[in-house]
């Protein structure tokens, strides 16, 4: 194999386009650009993402971040938090904003397995982590699901 024989591949070459040479190159006259109008003006291309006056879509459309209307948000507290409360007390939402351990209006309760318990507790809430139903129920306390 030479030199002589290397061609390119198929659709690598090709040739630009012969404007405004007559009728003969098939883009004379107008030169492939229309009659009149924006286009057909020289120097003159709209900018990237105008639609002709309308609001374009990239201004359509809100520009960061994303509201999930169904979300359900939980007031999340950790084991290691309830330690403050004494022995055996029966612990719930009410008791828990009192204690100043949430302070907002939430869809309910749920409890994480951060730290560690070392009292038993009554513990009633909405949603519970698997560590923190092991870790409440080791110290000899209860879990209820509401």
């Amino acid at each position: 194999m030479g030199l002589e024989n290397l061609k390119p591949t198929d659709g690598s070459l090709h040739h630009d386009k012969v404007l405004g040479r007559g009728y003969g190159c098939g883009h004379g006259k107008t030169s492939a650009r229309g009659q009149k109008g924006q286009g057909a003006r020289p120097g003159n291309k709209p900018r990237l993402g105008f639609e002709g006056g309308q609001t374009p879509l990239y201004k359509r459309f809100a520009k960061r971040g994303f509201t999930h209307t169904a979300k359900v948000e939980y007031a999340l507290v950790n084991v290691e938090s309830l330690n403050a409360f004494e022995k055996d007390a029966i612990i719930d939402a009410d008791v828990l904003r009192k204690a100043g351990l949430i302070n907002k209006e939430y869809a309910g309760v749920k409890i994480l397995g951060d730290g560690e318990l070392s009292k038993s507790l009554h513990v009633k809430a909405n949603k519970f982590s698997e560590s923190a139903k092991t870790k409440i129920e080791a110290a000899g306390g209860t879990v209820e699901v509401l």
